[in-house]
């Protein structure tokens, strides 16, 4: 098979879907690897090491003309001129925010598997769970760098100090990112409260934290009033493949502190606080009823190597499979079946399909 590797031209996005040994993997196994120029400089990952894996250097037209695209993060409007039938787009989709990509992705009829939604049989999402680690991660430095009052914060440092209380960090959502925004704000010294709709995961996370976080049972009223005491709220929530649901209310953000911060990590969902937007690296943040507002959409992005080898380390196998059986990979592997998004035309995903209103088939009926 033919592979392209496009460049990421999402702002200030430095991943690259494939490294050079995963380059050299797929070459090594019969297929040809088209990767666009320079599209692994922002990860330091540079055009003679894919050209020593065996890979050749194109044009963007000429990588997104393989049989199959690898990518990061999901098209841009001014990609979706590639869209076409025989096409197969292996990347994040985020299909149930992104009504645009969607409706471009049925006229091309292009057959795109989400990352997001590969399924494993134990509910596990493998292809996701890289880069919610480091989301979450990110999510507590960012959140306790707009902290600082010269980035429009509180003036609040998380450890606080001898003698003076350390800020308050409440989580919404006790998943992947969740747990991983609660190591980083526990390892700052921050006072934790992790909220979840789930009473198992609760335990699992009082097993795993002890008394070093506080876990509280998501309710409205619970919600409203860990939200109201934080310096800093995390959103970590997430239904696979539909749209987040506005669990932290316009009301909500109202009872929060001057210079408070929010950052929603669901964004690339649509988000689960209601007065959050996407925003950029370039411009990441927005102030509104006083509290910083935080929305990239790629925050991976900003630490791009250590994303591009935690990624490529979980998608090379999928990929592998996808460029050696084709289509037959989906059908024999249902956990990957479960990330096809759309199929000539037609919406596999039920989740997109209910974000939109619009009618859909499972995966199974058009394969």
């Amino acid at each position: 098979m033919i592979i392209g590797v496009p460049k990421e031209i999402k702002t200030l996005e430095n991943r690259v879907a494939l490294t050079p040994g995963g380059a050299a993997t797929l070459v090594r196994q019969g297929h040809t690897v088209l990767v666009e120029t320079d599209a692994g400089r922002g990860s330091g990952l540079f055009d003679d090491e894919f050209i020593a894996a065996g890979a050749t250097m194109v044009t963007a037209e000429e990588a997104w003309g393989a049989e199959m695209v690898i990518k990061v993060k999901e098209p841009v409007a001014s990609e979706y001129q590639y869209l076409r039938d025989g096409l197969l787009l292996f990347t994040y989709l985020h299909l149930a925010a992104e009504r645009d990509l969607t409706t471009a992705l049925l006229e091309g009829g292009t057959t795109a598997v989400a990352y997001e939604t590969v399924q494993l049989a134990n509910g596990c999402l493998p292809l996701l769970m890289p880069m919610s680690e480091v989301a979450g991660r990110m999510a507590t430095q960012e959140g306790a760098n707009f902290l600082k009052k010269a980035n429009g914060g509180r003036g609040v440092l998380l450890g606080g100090t001898p003698g003076v209380a350390p800020g308050c960090v409440t989580v919404v959502g006790g998943g992947i990112v969740g747990t991983n925004a609660a190591k980083m704000a526990i390892g700052f010294g921050a006072d934790v409260t992790i909220l979840d709709v789930s009473h198992q995961r609760l335990q699992y996370l009082d097993d795993v934290f002890g008394n070093r976080i506080r876990t509280i049972t998501s309710t409205e009223p619970n919600i409203r009033e860990w939200v109201a005491k934080a310096d800093l709220v995390v959103g970590a929530v997430l239904i696979p493949g539909a749209k987040a649901p506005s669990l932290v209310t316009e009301e909500m953000v109202e009872t929060m502190q001057e210079g408070a911060v929010i950052v929603d990590v669901a964004i690339d969902q649509g988000g689960c606080c209601e007065t959050i937007k996407p925003t950029t690296h370039e411009d990441p943040v927005f102030n509104l009823h006083g509290v910083v507002h935080y929305g990239v959409t790629n925050m991976p992005g900003a630490v791009p190597r250590t994303s591009t080898f935690a990624l490529s380390n979980q998608t090379l196998p999928y990929a592998i499979q996808l460029a050696n059986k084709g289509l037959d990979a989906l059908r024999a592997d249902r956990a990957l079946a479960l990330g096809l998004n759309t199929y000539k035309g037609k919406i596999t995903c039920p989740a997109v399909g209910e974000a939109f209103e619009m009618f859909s088939v499972s995966p199974e009926d058009v394969l």
